[in-house]
């Protein structure tokens, strides 16, 4: 089997392009992580950015500063767990499900992100 070394690079550079691309992509994901019932969201895009935050009137009483923070970290949390899910189902699609590592600019904890612990058997 003879490989062709332009080959690999031409299949490098339409790999880096399609992940110029995705990277585009991400900033038109969007979810909104809740707690409480909804009485607190926030709406995070691809990007890990916050896009804003609700909060429902009832839940802001001085007394409740402390669950209001809590709150306010499960939501968080929610809509990054949902980020990361849709962020590897994309990358699955482009990718073919290979996990490819080393990819750059991924979030932490990303699957094929390239980063110690999110593929297994490397550290």
């Amino acid at each position: 089997m003879n490989i062709n070394p332009f080959d690999i690079l031409k299949n490098a550079q339409k790999i880096q392009e399609q992940m110029g691309a995705f990277q585009e992509k991400l900033g038109d994901i969007g979810v909104t992580g809740s707690a409480g019932g909804g009485m607190v969201e926030i709406d995070l895009n691809g990007k890990m950015e916050v896009l804003a935050v609700r909060i429902a009137p009832e839940v802001i009483d001085p007394n409740e500063a402390e669950m209001l923070q809590d709150l306010i970290t499960a939501a968080f949390t929610d809509g990054m767990g949902k980020i990361r899910e849709r962020i590897g189902q994309e990358m699955g699609a482009l990718t073919g499900g290979m996990g490819l590592p080393g990819m750059p600019n991924m979030p932490p904890g990303f699957p094929g992100g390239g980063f110690p612990g999110s593929i297994p058997g490397l550290s």
